[in-house]
Parts: structure tokens; sequence; C-alpha cells
């Protein structure tokens, strides 16, 4: 199976400052996530999943805080955060960019 999905294909509006867009396989997701509501004041609420996530900073720079840790990204920087842990962001620039990838998949995401 071979699918392109084009830069303006696919976009789904969260919020007024938060879109993403998902793509996915039978085991494996990436989403594209876009914050345009920066610089946040407060993290956003915590939240765990059993799925194994991978992050990558297209743009922007933002923190990640894991159960009790926190870690600064900026552009190009990578984090992985294991199954089942506490996490959230706070955005540090205006717009931030994330690529993200799930596995298995987040049969949430899907419509």
């Amino acid at each position: 199976m071979v699918e392109v999905v084009k830069q303006n294909e696919n976009i789904e509006t969260l919020s007024s400052s938060l879109h993403r867009k998902v793509i996915h396989l039978k085991e494996l997701m990436v989403t594209v996530i876009e914050f345009s509501n920066g610089p946040m004041k407060e993290p956003d609420l915590p939240h765990n999943h059993p799925h194994e996530q991978i992050t990558y900073v297209a743009s922007g720079s933002l923190k990640f805080f894991i159960e009790d840790r926190e870690y600064t990204l900026n552009e190009g920087d990578v984090i992985k955060i294991a199954s089942n842990l506490n996490h959230s962001v706070q955005t540090l620039t205006e717009k931030v960019k994330l690529i993200d990838s799930f596995s298995p998949i987040r049969k949430d995401f899907l419509k």
C-alpha cells in the first residue's frame, strides 16, 4: 500500500490554534501537529497512553514535562516517550511544529 498525503491535505482543526495531520499504517502512526498559541503561560494538561511515542521538533521550541522531569527542546531535537508515562507540553515560541510517531497506532486519533 502506498499513499501520498500532500502538504495541505487531511488537516484536522482541533482548535483555532491547534492543527493535526494523521497518517498511519497497520502498526505505525505519524502525526504532524502545529501549535500557533505560544508561548503558553502554563503547560497543557498531563496525559498518558499505552503507545510508544517519538517526537521530532520540526520548528519552534517547547518544554516537555514527563513524569517529574522537564526537558527543553528546540528545532531539530527528538524525544522518546515510553508507554504510560504522564506527559505534557508548554510551547516557548509563538509557533511550534511537531512530528509525532506512535506505535501501535492511536485509534483515538482516527476519524
